[in-house]
């Protein structure tokens, strides 16, 4: 029998399993909802800056039959503020936010913060993962990342940046050498802090934004270099890489990103994405727009395409809502389990789920 953590392991190596793992990596991909909060009588925003209850609520989706895993932290603004941008916190129903930028343009890189692992918030992620180690050997611990063009594009003015990788690629490709070195380093921390799995959302450095092109020299190329700079503390690190939009006009890109699964949101099709990336784990995708507005019935039935359509570890397509009720959620879990018992008893006896 699987422990938790060996199925999302195996999974993401394209490795024989018994079902795929039902998972939400955390991170850009919000685990956390108000009923769950309630449940534990634990809440944010306090627990964005509380290792205690960061911990707490990371469990909060395990323990209430949702997800097969803890994900940490709830937002993607931890890097860039550490980095000197601006922080809203946010609320109970809204996430933290980047209200003011660090940078005006991307000359000034150097006047930036380095990160430091052990300080602020960046230091409770570390903290809640400590926490979380000391609990239970078989749940995987996902920490995460902003990725490489996503935390550039939270320190300068979006459209700034992405004029510059045109126009100034010099000190574009410094400014992203630097950022994804500090990223790289924090990485590092929340494995040696006990993370099983790092999960790198870049929903800016999507294929759609920036075309082909730039995807290739840019997202492609930073991605890898922090992929690689994690493996320097553990080089058989299992990551997975969140990208958001459109990807059909990259997916020849997206091949040769060093990560052993690739997550899209729920614009993307999975056969064809399957199809297109053989040899990548492929993550999601259900709408959460149905998890949080839809039935229980209506979920499982995207579930459960999704596992058809090749899914090797299902999840939802992107952040979760606040007001996602917990019936919904899990119903995705729920789905998966029963996809499995139907694939059992089709092969008569045959008790493996094949990785497609």
């Amino acid at each position: 029998m699987l422990t938790e953590k060996d199925r999302l392991k195996k999974a993401i190596r394209k490795e024989a399993v018994d079902r795929p793992p039902c998972i939400c990596p955390g991170g850009m991909m919000n685990i956390v909802t108000r009923e769950m909060m309630e449940a534990v009588e634990v809440y944010l925003p306090e627990a964005h800056s509380d290792a205690v209850k960061m911990a707490a609520l990371a469990k909060a989706a395990y323990t209430l039959d949702c997800f097969e895993n803890y994900g940490l932290p709830f937002c993607m603004t931890v890097e860039a503020e550490a980095m000197g941008a601006e922080v809203d916190i946010g609320s109970l129903v809204c996430e933290p936010h980047v209200v003011g930028y660090a940078i005006e343009k991307v000359e000034d890189w150097r006047r930036l913060s380095a990160l430091d692992c052990g300080k602020g918030r960046a230091g409770t992620v570390l903290g809640a993962i400590r926490l979380l180690k000391q609990e239970d050997s078989c749940l995987p611990i996902i920490g995460n990342l902003t990725g490489p063009v996503s935390l550039a594009a939270s320190l300068i003015e979006p459209v700034v940046f992405y004029k510059a990788l045109r126009r100034n690629k010099e000190e574009s490709h410094a400014f992203m050498e630097f950022v994804t070195a500090q990223l790289a380093a924090f990485g590092r921390a929340q494995l040696a802090a006990g993370a099983d799995v790092i999960a790198i959302s870049d929903p800016s450095g999507t294929g759609e934004i920036m075309g082909p092109r730039l995807f290739r020299e840019y997202a492609t190329v930073y991605l890898n270099r922090l992929i690689h700079g994690l493996r320097q503390a553990r080089p058989d690190v299992d990551v997975i890489v969140h990208i958001c939009g459109k990807m059909h006009t990259v997916y020849d890109s997206l091949a040769e990103v060093d990560a052993g699964a690739l997550s899209f949101d729920a614009v993307v099709s999975l056969r064809k994405t399957v199809s297109a990336l053989p040899n990548k784990a492929i993550m999601g995708n259900t709408s959460t727009y149905a998890i949080e507005f839809s039935t229980p019935a209506n979920v499982a039935r995207l579930t459960k395409g999704c596992i058809r359509a090749g899914a090797d570890i299902i999840a939802p397509a992107c952040g979760m809502g606040n007001n996602s009720p917990l019936a919904n959620i899990r119903a995705l879990r729920q789905a998966v389990l029963e996809e499995a018992l139907c694939t059992q008893q089709t092969r008569k006896g045959e008790t493996s789920y094949a990785q497609k």
